[in-house]
């Protein structure tokens, strides 16, 4: 039986469980208490300071975020005392941090400001020596500024303890401490994964994106480059919140439209080309279970997954489904199939894929993502890179109207909009291997199974006579569980899906970034994967092999699911990778 405690927040009796914080007890009284190093179940460490509060009866502060209430507890959150001092925290922590709010990219949706502007902070009152350090840009997906660095360990704790790959953590003592890396080598360098779930906890601008968009700019200035944009499903759920619409409102159409006033000579959607990756993977797994490959076969389609298993599991790496993701096998049609069809150079191409994901900007740096030369992707840029651009265009977005991707290729299945979310990629490629397999159009196509918010989700499916295990994993942590089982040879699955980031792309690295509030208070991946699954329930065409794109595209230039063309420019290999590049030295 589950036991309360009844306690007193400004002057309101508040009942609640045994064990709650003075800071959730009064969040459920509808009381604000700022924070800045809080992060729920993540980082509960009370290191700032900033949540501090009067507890009658005691000396001192208590910090409300890890001061558990007690019975008959009368506690105080805005006497002049606790203000005063919360001024003068806020005001050390700004004196060594380097103050650039116009130029940061952080600006307007950075937590140190929004507190600094609740404060009436007009000045910093303790001026003095400030730490230095040099930007660490030498990853093509992730720039870490320590001069921005607030030490709040909100990165480190989701690095450690959500995603358990570590790569950062506090070096140093007193004022020379520092987040940085093993013998503070570059992130690129280190085991780090370029998953972004560090800069979805910065409250600061101390991790951003490496950006693109000056590139991007040039790009489509030039009128001797032809420049071609697509955009993955979990971007159109996301986007509409950088110009303050609710949280997962899809915006497909007025996203295209801006896309096309920037001036981008065409404006493809992603989701065909997860349509392709699913006609490739599915072939594969059939071949796989069929006697022809290493079981259980793994989805390739994050590469943030994809680094990790490489740099931990290099003696595993033959799991691993040999498809491209869909934005790069998108990029190689966009090169030869598109381009030789319209007769346009494919040397004067220019591809740009945007993303929900930092880890697409080092997978298309990759070596292997080319085909006779051409990159299959030229750029990447994030969801939140889109809104900067559309707004240097000095463009109304929520004025917009809704516009159609271009054809050809404009066409894509509701298998391929799921793709956005975890166990989205499992239940599109099911849908076509069940069909084929089977020999029949299936009527029952929503895997229940694998929807949801649990980290690992399984199921059991009866096809032609066959058991087919199966798996869904989100996260890291979670991927090593799975990988470590194959490793022991235990593992039941014949096929897994696997994405980097906890929830898969709707929450991304390069998605827009929620404050620690928002975060404890909704549920933003599953608002986002709900208008997903929305978008495949409204299809017409459901199932990836339906697509009458893929049709067109089979029957002109690659022949058939895994055909010679078919891996020469829609598959890849990956590589065991050193766990740490140090410099000697």
């Amino acid at each position: 039986m589950e036991e309360f405690v009844t306690l007193t927040i400004d002057d309101q009796e508040v009942k609640v469980k045994k064990g709650t914080t003075i800071l959730e007890a009064a969040k459920q009284a509808g009381i604000d208490i700022p924070t800045l190093c809080f992060l729920k179940e993540i980082n509960e460490v009370g290191d700032c300071r900033m949540c501090i509060v009067e507890v009658e009866g005691r000396r001192g502060f208590a910090t409300s975020c890890i001061q558990k209430a007690e019975e008959g507890m009368i506690v105080h959150t805005h006497t002049p005392e606790v203000l005063e001092a919360r001024h003068i925290i806020l005001d050390l922590i700004l004196s060594n941090h380097k103050i650039e709010c116009l130029t940061c990219t952080r600006s307007g949706n950075c937590e140190l400001q929004k507190l600094a502007q609740k404060f009436n902070v007009q000045k910093i009152e303790f001026p003095g020596e400030m730490s230095k350090h040099t930007i660490d840009d030498k990853s093509p997906s992730i720039v870490r500024d320590f001069n921005k660095c607030i030490l709040c360990r909100r990165c480190i704790a989701t690095c450690k303890n959500v995603q358990e790959i570590g790569a950062i953590d506090c070096i140093e003592r007193g004022f020379e401490s520092c987040i940085s890396t093993t013998y503070d080598n570059s992130l690129n360098d280190v085991d780090c994964t370029f998953c972004g779930q560090c800069i979805e906890a910065c409250p600061t601008g101390a991790l951003h994106e490496k950006e693109n968009i000056d590139d991007v700019w040039t790009k489509l200035k030039d009128p001797d480059t032809y420049v071609v944009v697509q955009t993955a499903p979990a971007v159109r759920v996301a986007l509409g919140e950088e110009f303050d619409m609710p949280i997962g409102t899809n915006v497909k159409g007025k996203m295209v439209t801006a896309l096309k006033r920037m001036g981008f000579d065409k404006v493809f959607d992603t989701n065909t080309g997860a349509d392709l990756t699913i006609m490739e993977e599915a072939n594969e797994f059939i071949e796989r279970v069929q006697g022809e490959g290493v079981l259980p076969m793994i989805t390739s389609c994050s590469p943030g997954w994809v680094r990790f298993a490489e740099k931990n599991y290099g003696d595993l790496l033959s799991h691993l489904s040999s498809c491209k993701s869909p934005h790069q096998m998108f990029g190689a049609v966009i090169k030869s199939y598109f381009a030789e069809k319209y007769g346009i150079d494919r040397n004067k191409i220019c591809t740009v894929s945007v993303m929900p994901c930092i880890a697409k900007k080092y997978e298309c740096s990759r070596e292997e993502m080319e085909v006779d030369g051409a990159r299959d992707v030229d750029y990447v840029i994030t969801t939140r890179e889109l809104s900067r651009m559309i707004k240097q265009a000095n463009i109304d977005f929520n004025q917009l109207e809704d516009n159609e991707f271009d054809n050809p290729m404009g066409e894509a299945s509701g298998a391929g909009a799921i793709f956005g979310t975890t166990g989205g990629v499992m239940e599109a490629a099911i849908r076509t291997a069940v069909d084929t397999l089977e020999n029949k159009k299936i009527e029952a196509i929503e895997y229940q199974e694998v929807r949801g918010e649990k980290g690992i989700k399984e199921a059991t499916l009866n096809v032609a006579g066959t058991e087919i295990k199966i798996a869904v994993v989100s996260g890291l942590a979670n991927a090593k569980k799975m990988m470590e089982q194959i490793k022991e040879g235990k593992s039941p699955y014949h096929f897994i899906e696997i994405m980097a980031c906890p929830g898969g792309c709707v929450m991304g690295g390069g998605q827009p970034i929620k404050d620690a509030k928002t975060r404890a208070s909704v549920d933003v991946r599953k608002l986002r994967a709900d208008s997903l699954y929305a978008i495949d329930e409204k299809s017409v065409i459901r199932k990836s092999h339906e697509n009458p794109v893929m049709k067109q595209l089979y029957d002109e230039f690659f022949e058939k699911p895994g055909s010679h063309m078919a891996h020469k420019y829609l598959h890849t290999k990956y590589w065991e990778k050193p766990k740490y590049e140090l410099e000697e030295g």
